[in-house]
């Protein structure tokens, strides 16, 4: 997978794409992530790269050129799946949501900064818009690094035990169940004796009903009521 990211601050990225599961999966040719600086496009001598809004108001505005000239340069030499703009009213971003992007080939993926970028980048290049919270941040910096790591934690090879990915919460819209490791008596606190019989069939049981359980508790959106009866 190939995986370019448009943005004002590629400097941002260093720590989170130089360590663990992201990292590896560079050093195994999984993913390729490239970084590209939208001021290297700016036809401006000072690189500029916003403006003031046109009707007034508080804040700048990215520019539609150096947008524009960044993404066609880039097209021209790689077939994007999608142009993606981080942006906090596009659609949230999901499991089901990082299923699907995770069996793309090429992603392009654009990080809005001051108030948002011009409309007509978002109406003339952008095929879909994600969103990671319905809450406002400095950048779309931060919400390509969560689009990347959830994509990428899924390519097969990536994870050491590929079946891990398929065990995480939401895959199976439920969250998963509860977790334990050695020792199997710390202060008393002992592990489910369920988790020690080696009976698989009562283990998955178990598992199932207790992902249920706090699926139900913690988001109740997820599951129907018709799983209970």
């Amino acid at each position: 997978m190939r995986i370019d990211i448009l943005t004002l601050f590629p400097e941002m990225f260093e720590g989170p794409f130089g360590q663990s599961i992201l990292k590896r999966a560079q050093v195994k040719g999984e993913v390729g992530i490239n970084l590209y600086n939208i001021r290297n496009w700016s036809t401006n001598k000072h690189r500029t790269v916003d403006d003031y809004p046109y009707g007034g108001g508080a804040g700048m505005v990215m520019m539609v050129e150096p947008v524009a000239l960044c993404i066609e340069e880039l097209r021209s030499r790689t077939l994007y799946d999608e142009v993606i703009y981080l942006s906090p009213d596009g659609e949230l971003l999901n499991q089901s949501l990082a299923n699907q992007l995770s069996v793309k080939k090429n992603l392009l993926l654009l990080c809005g900064h001051y108030k948002g970028i011009d409309e007509r980048i978002r109406e003339h290049f952008i095929t879909r818009e994600i969103s990671i919270g319905d809450y406002v941040i400095s950048g779309g910096e931060l919400a390509a690094m969560v689009v990347t790591d959830a994509i990428v934690r899924l390519l097969p090879g990536v994870l050491n035990d590929e079946t891990s990915a398929l065990s995480d919460s939401y895959q199976n819209n439920l969250l998963s169940p509860p977790v334990y490791t050695r020792p199997s008596d710390f202060r008393g606190w002992k592990v489910p004796d369920v988790l020690l019989s080696g009976n698989e069939r009562e283990i998955k049981k178990w598992q199932f009903e207790k992902a249920l359980e706090r699926t139900a508790e913690k988001r109740p959106h997820l599951i129907d009521d018709e799983d209970f009866k």
